[in-house]
């Protein structure tokens, strides 16, 4: 049975390009898959350049390139297939929250499909981890993960084919099977079966959510009564919590969704999560309190001082959009070659409901085909994105790289969602780390402004929020008002 990085690889929105982009794409895509594909890449990004020159599409002149939005009022008919991985230790919380995710969903109107664990359906079956030799564990960790993407490719399918939108929640995901082998195994298991963590990790599926075991947090709600496969102790429970963890860090959009509330507020937070990445508005229906927070580090430390951690190559380009209301971006991500690609649309309130901001997996065509709309006003905006977990809280760590303006020279920015605030949050945040400051909404540190080619004190594009502070207010007042941008914007 195959199941190389192709077959592992499956598409994240699904939106299908019509048969007119794909012609036209083709026209602009001649690299294979194998080689350096970075170079590749870079030598295309760079045809696209000087084609630009030339013959640079207007602001409106978007292909026909079908890109998802969730637009307010339900105005968006464009189907949707939204694929989340449910991970933790034992006892966090995953069959509750496969439950409170369809029936929340299903009232909206989507077909949703669970994927069982596929660990829970071999084990009890008979077999038990512990009674295996090396070698057998070896084999039955690789046969699970076979297994694993089988079934999952079955539910995958039924989500394209389906007529509605279609949320697929799958109890663990293929990187957790790397908490139960060694390393020196797992890269060995790799690359035996041609798997890279790119395809794996990180375009499999749209969304991870670690719901951290009671072990961690909640000990005395701590049970292993009502799970047949489970016996872990509470010691052994935290350690495997903290390994399937440390499984999905690199992932772009991985949520830890730890025990600092109750159990029924912490199934909200696993449901306001996932809204807010699809860009779904739910108001105040679930007490939303997760907010993102950016700092602004004073210099990188010797990478011995971190956590395990996963690096990544980020490229960023700004797109010419529409109207000065909406945004868009570009952003290719990888390691050793492996990329994975996002489509970043804002747009601004509507009827006082929340911003929206739709993110999409895009096929490398799609990709070198919307790099035609690059805005030249914007830098590209290179990066080295550090992802590591530390006191259950995922952070971002971006390093600005050149080229790029003068002003992002040696610029190292921190980024985390957390809904708590006060010494809860001081305590969480990385000891080693010299922060000089809290930089959340302050529109010098946007990257939209950050990639911005002319000066800041004459630009008329300099975008300020309205979320940076009264005295930035009171200074609107008195300005003449400028053109808005919808920019209090995640680093994508």
């Amino acid at each position: 049975m195959a199941t190389t990085a192709d077959q592992l690889m499956a598409p994240g929105l699904t939106t299908p390009p019509t048969q007119s982009v794909l012609a036209t794409m083709a026209a602009t895509t001649a690299a294979g898959t194998n080689g350096d594909t970075s170079t590749k890449e870079r030598q295309q990004e760079q045809q696209v350049d000087q084609n630009n020159k030339s013959t640079s599409p207007k602001p409106n002149a978007m292909p026909s390139l079908k890109i998802a939005k969730m637009m307010p009022n339900n105005s968006n008919k464009e189907k949707r297939v939204y694929k989340i991985v449910l991970t933790g230790g034992p006892c966090g919380g995953k069959t509750t929250g496969q439950s409170r995710l369809c029936t929340f969903f299903e009232n909206l109107g989507w077909k949703v499909f669970r994927v069982p664990e596929t660990a829970t359906v071999l084990l009890s079956g008979g077999v038990k981890f512990s009674d295996l030799t090396e070698k057998e564990a070896y084999k039955f960790q690789e046969n699970l993960i076979r297994t694993m993407v089988q079934i999952e490719n079955t539910y995958f399918e039924l989500g394209v084919s389906s007529t509605r939108n279609c949320l697929i929640i799958c109890d663990r995901g293929v990187m957790d099977a790397s908490a139960y082998i060694s390393k020196d195994k797992w890269e060995k298991m790799m690359a035996a079966n041609k798997w890279n963590p790119v395809e794996m990790r990180d375009n499999r599926y749209n969304q991870i959510l670690h719901l951290v075991s009671a072990a961690n947090g909640a000990e005395d709600f701590y049970s292993t009564e009502d799970h047949a496969c489970r016996s872990e102790g509470v010691d052994l429970a935290r350690e495997l919590d903290y390994k399937s963890a440390a499984a999905w860090v690199g992932h772009p959009y991985f949520d830890v969704i730890d025990n600092s509330t109750n159990f029924e507020a912490k199934m909200n937070r696993m449901i306001e999560s996932v809204c807010q990445k699809l860009g779904i508005d739910i108001g105040d229906r679930l007490q939303a309190t997760s907010r993102k927070l950016k700092y602004l580090v004073a210099v990188l430390p010797p990478d011995s001082e971190f956590p395990p951690f996963q690096d990544f190559d980020v490229v960023h380009h700004y797109l010419q959009s529409a109207g000065p209301k909406v945004q868009a971006r570009l952003r290719k991500r990888g390691q050793k070659n492996h990329w994975s690609y996002i489509h970043t649309q804002r747009r601004p309130n509507v009827h006082g409901q929340a911003r929206i901001e739709v993110k999409t997996q895009l096929t490398h065509r799609d990709y070198m085909n919307l790099l035609a709309q690059r805005d030249d006003a914007h830098f590209t905006i290179y990066k080295k994105r550090r992802c590591f977990l530390i006191n259950n809280q995922y952070f971002q760590l971006d390093i600005y790289k050149e080229p790029g303006h003068p002003r992002c020279k040696g610029l190292v920015l921190l980024e985390t969602y957390s809904s708590l605030t006060g010494d809860a949050l001081k305590n969480c945040m990385p000891k080693f780390l010299n922060i000089v400051k809290e930089v959340t909404g302050d529109p010098d540190y946007s990257m939209f402004n950050l990639s911005l080619k002319e000066d800041w004190s004459t630009t008329k594009k300099f975008c300020r929020t309205a979320t940076h502070g009264k005295q930035l207010e009171a200074e609107e007042v008195k300005k003449p008002k400028q053109q808005y941008h919808p920019y209090d914007e995640t680093s994508d």
